[in-house]
């Protein structure tokens, strides 16, 4: 079983930044960022990917956050992060981290394990 700690959310002005932090217990060969803003559905943000044999984590993003997200891992603390900049209003929603134990490709958006949730406000 794997729990995961999320951390980070807040409220920042259009066009500011903010660092998710997501740390998870246990062994996990992969992480995401999931969002899900009111009336609306929960929708993949960013994934990264690991294994032993690779130099480094395999990224995946969604086009709304290409070239404004980044998703990290840090292998010590078992810890991902969702930097985000440029943030815009559209933004807003409350961001899940998600992990899974079971190696797949980055593409793949199956997880087993999802966290509390984060509430991340962007104001205009």
């Amino acid at each position: 079983q794997v729990q995961l700690v999320e951390s980070g959310g807040g409220l920042v002005q259009a066009g500011g930044s903010l660092r998710l932090s997501c740390a998870a217990s246990g062994r996990t060969s992969g992480m995401g960022w999931f969002r899900q803003a009111p009336g609306k559905e929960r929708e993949f943000v960013a994934g990264i990917t690991w294994s032993s044999g690779w130099s480094s984590g395999r990224t995946n993003y969604a086009d709304s956050v290409k070239g404004r997200f980044g998703i990290s891992r840090d292998n010590a603390k078992n810890t991902v992060y969702l930097q985000m900049n440029n943030l815009k209003p559209e933004d807003t929603a409350v961001y899940y981290c998600a992990a899974r134990e079971r190696l797949r490709t980055v593409s793949d958006l199956t997880y087993d394990y999802w966290g509390q949730g984060t509430q991340v406000t962007v104001s205009s």
